[in-house]
């Protein structure tokens, strides 16, 4: 189902592979732990291993997950991916903000309340938005520990909904991976699925996303561009 732009009244952004730029950052401690092979196979081939290696490692996760689901198992699943967020998410000290998210941001804000719903702390949640100086541009801010559910339970999206004083149906979910794309679903939201994460096309196509763009910061381009071409 393509993205119906008029139902939209608040937007819900994921953070890692969303708005941060997580797979480059883990590539990097991968890299760091297989530099003894630099002598044999050069630092490039030798990057391209360790993000070969993140992303094979996500992949199992989210296959995981879909299976689970289709064997109507999705709450155990839930429930086994959220133990594991919140014990064994990794915390970089220096975040990276994906490419334009910063102007991206600032002009969403202006026309839609903004909200993060993140399966980090909010220790680290709190230390991404403080680092790029985003904290002031989002009304609502949902952590692993906000609700007794994270992703992909749709709790967190609930909970932002009620604290931006918006229907569910009214909220479009943005995240990289299946995991936000199924919370969005099961809240009754829109989903925007993005490629600039751990997420491949197929994977946010089969989880039902309403539109997939190849970065985060294409979003509002396509969404003013909709919403200036709706009659008043």
């Amino acid at each position: 189902m393509p993205l119906d732009v008029s139902r939209i009244q608040a937007i819900c952004f994921d953070i890692d592979g969303t708005l941060s730029d997580t797979d480059d950052e883990w590539a990097e401690r991968v890299l760091k732990g297989i530099s003894f092979l630099k002598g044999w196979v050069g630092e490039q081939r030798l990057r391209n291993l360790a993000r070969w290696v993140v992303m094979e490692i996500e992949s199992p996760g989210n296959l995981l997950y879909n299976l689970l689901d289709r064997l109507h198992l999705d709450d155990e699943a839930s429930r086994l991916f959220n133990f594991f967020v919140r014990k064994f998410h990794p915390r970089p000290s220096r975040f990276r903000l994906i490419s334009g998210m910063d102007k991206t941001l600032q002009t969403l804000a202006q026309y839609y309340p903004l909200a993060i719903v993140s399966a980090r702390d909010e220790e680290a949640t709190l230390a991404f938005l403080q680092q790029f100086d985003l904290t002031s541009l989002f009304q609502v801010i949902v952590s692993a520990h906000t609700c007794k559910f994270t992703k992909p339970f749709p709790d967190p999206i609930l909970w932002a909904a009620e604290k931006l004083n918006v229907p569910p149906s009214a909220c479009l979910m943005v995240g990289d991976t299946t995991v936000d794309i199924h919370a969005g679903k099961k809240a009754g939201a829109q989903t925007v699925g993005v490629l600039c994460g751990f997420g491949t096309h197929k994977e946010l196509v089969c989880a039902g996303a309403d539109l997939i763009l190849e970065t985060t910061s294409e979003l509002a381009e396509i969404l003013l561009k909709e919403k200036n071409s709706m009659p008043n």
